[in-house]
């Protein structure tokens, strides 16, 4: 049996192979654009639900947009200023769940994280428990 996660199609189910995630093809794709835009200044956010891009995006801004009660599963693009002058835009997979959250959907979240993270290929993780960024920097 499948369940739907939030708005966008990501079906929960533990299947033979043991993997427990069907993300949409489209929705990888999505993603792989996301990777692979060219940004020249500030953060960029990809969140999965939402099925949306949000570009140059200060973080107070990001989880203006998040929901309270509900976590979110993130691709953070943000800019780093080397010493040398150089900028970059390394990613970060950002696992979002807010204080309010029931426990049971708080597990439902979790248990898929791992997976959806090797799909989005982002190495680098946060995870973020409460109403702020708080330990994301």
């Amino acid at each position: 049996m499948c369940s739907k996660l939030g708005r966008f199609p990501l079906n929960i189910a533990i299947m033979a192979s043991g993997q427990i995630c069907d993300i949409d093809p489209k929705v990888l794709e999505k993603l792989k654009q996301f990777r692979f835009a060219k940004k020249s200044k500030g953060n960029a956010a990809y969140v999965f639900e939402e099925d949306e891009m949000y570009d140059d995006i200060t973080m107070e801004d990001l989880v203006d947009v998040l929901p309270e009660n509900s976590p979110r599963y993130i691709v953070l693009s943000y800019e780093l200023h080397h010493h040398d002058g150089r900028n970059s835009f390394p990613l970060v997979f950002i696992y979002w769940s807010p204080n309010t959250v029931k426990s049971e959907m708080h597990m439902l979240y979790a248990g898929v994280k791992t997976y959806l993270q090797s799909q989005a290929d982002v190495s680098k993780v946060s995870r973020s428990f409460g109403s702020d960024w708080h330990g994301l920097d």
